[in-house]
């Protein structure tokens, strides 16, 4: 019995004892909601992220706390300008001169090192982050890890171990930098992932999302810090980040809601008497999607509607859980799912995404009127963006021509109309199906 005792009782239990932490005000967000358009300065959004954890990590509030992790890529994710301001943890020091010790951004090592540099394995760096994400628990002890990797190498590659993660419930934000099969360009096959989003949906309690902008960035960003180690839920995040540059945009009002649902309205239809279609953009296709509102109202006088869909895992998510409230609840007035809520009125629909088309899918059921996803499935050798995009089917111009057959079918426009895009576009209807290319 006294040992029993000693060992906690009869069964296991597992006792959490950490604080809540005290977060960062509004005003750490504030340069990322205002965004970069009126200075012109294009950023991607990995560059964003990074700025967003360096605010993080000088904050007097949980700045010690933040763990940066990451397998090798830390230059191709712009983090050389943190290795000499935090230093990289090494338990004996820099025990030898780097080849780039005479610039700003040398390799610095130290014992009280904040970022943790685990050389080319994701795995030890997945242990890493384990180790930081269940600290709550095993010491006590909250803290915030943020995991960079190339996203083809998360999901996919130690995807079992961010499994075990979930069931450990760990806590902290995992980032699948450089994503995209179409916006990484010149890194081969191995490199372009299509699928993390689908994988990542598997896992019962984390929360994917797929942001176009550094506000979105910083919205799910502060929601996963006020969830995870505040309200101390256990969820985690991943985010995708892409490497191509564009100018930010500020925050539209009251989007913030749409956002952490996983969609909201980016553009209203311009003005004019034509038929309506809506557009779902994600991550950097977002602006194809933008470039296609302008094509169509300008050359077919369509009225076209851009969404950006931060989330179809979340999406999907909510509607499954108000069919099932529904389906146990059959004498209350049934809810309605958030997306088929905020479409609203039926019209045609066009998705577009770096993705494969299954992560779209995802919230087809509950999509009122034709329904159309163009995505990357299949190889893609880099190449140029515009190139890889053509050859995917992702472009602008392939959105116009997906919006306007959708509407020939539902009577809209003739078909005559989507002929004469496609022939204006210069679009080989006789190229090879991409997935089998």
């Amino acid at each position: 019995l006294h040992r029993r005792e000693l060992l906690g009782g009869l069964l296991p239990r597992r006792v959490v004892r950490s604080p809540a932490l005290t977060l960062p005000g509004a005003d750490l967000y504030s340069e990322f909601l205002a965004g970069t358009e009126a200075t012109g300065r294009k950023v991607a959004t990995t560059m964003a992220f990074v700025r967003l954890m360096r605010k993080l990590m000088v904050d007097d509030r949980i700045g010690g706390r933040v763990v940066p992790i990451v397998p090798d890529e830390a230059r191709t994710f712009g983090m050389e300008g943190l290795f000499r301001e935090f230093q990289i943890y090494s338990p004996r020091g820099q025990l030898y001169e780097p080849v780039d010790s005479g610039t700003l951004t040398a390799y610095k090592e130290a014992p009280n090192g904040q970022i943790l540099e685990e050389g080319i394995t994701e795995a030890g760096a997945m242990a890493s982050f384990t180790a930081a994400g269940t600290s709550y628990a095993t010491h006590g002890e909250p803290m915030v890890p943020f995991y960079l990797f190339y996203s083809m190498f998360g999901f996919q590659r130690i995807g079992d171990l961010i499994w075990a993660f979930g069931d450990a419930r760990g806590r902290g934000f995992l980032l699948g930098a450089v994503a995209g099969r179409t916006t990484l360009l010149g890194e081969g096959l191995q490199h372009q992932d299509g699928h993390s989003l689908l994988l990542a949906s598997a896992i019962p309690n984390v929360l994917a999302y797929d942001p176009a902008f550094a506000y979105e960035i910083a919205v799910i960003t502060r929601e996963g810090l006020r969830r995870m180690f505040e309200r101390g839920e256990d969820v985690f995040y991943y985010m995708t980040l892409y490497n191509e540059s564009y100018p930010m945009p500020s925050m539209p009002e009251g989007v913030e809601e749409g956002i952490l649902a996983g969609l909201y309205l980016l553009e209203p239809a311009l003005e004019g008497n034509g038929p309506t279609v809506r557009i779902l953009g994600s991550g950097p296709l977002v602006r194809e999607a933008l470039r296609a509102r302008s094509m169509l109202r300008d050359e077919y006088g369509v009225r076209a509607e851009v969404w950006s869909a931060t989330s179809y895992q979340q999406l999907r998510n909510e509607a499954l859980a108000v069919e099932r409230w529904n389906r146990l609840h059959p004498a209350e007035i049934p809810r309605v799912p958030y997306a088929v809520k905020v479409l609203g009125e039926p019209a045609p629909v066009v998705a577009v995404t770096d993705f494969i088309k299954a992560v779209p899918h995802q919230i087809a059921p509950w999509i009122h009127g034709p329904f159309t996803v163009l995505g990357t499935d299949g190889f893609g050798r880099s190449d140029a963006r515009e190139a890889l995009r053509r050859h995917f089917e992702v472009d602008a111009e392939h959105v116009v021509v997906a919006a306007l057959g959708a509407l020939a079918s539902a009577g809209f426009v003739k078909v005559e109309t989507v002929q004469a895009a496609i022939d204006s576009y210069e679009i080989d209807t006789e190229a090879g199906d991409p997935r089998e290319a």
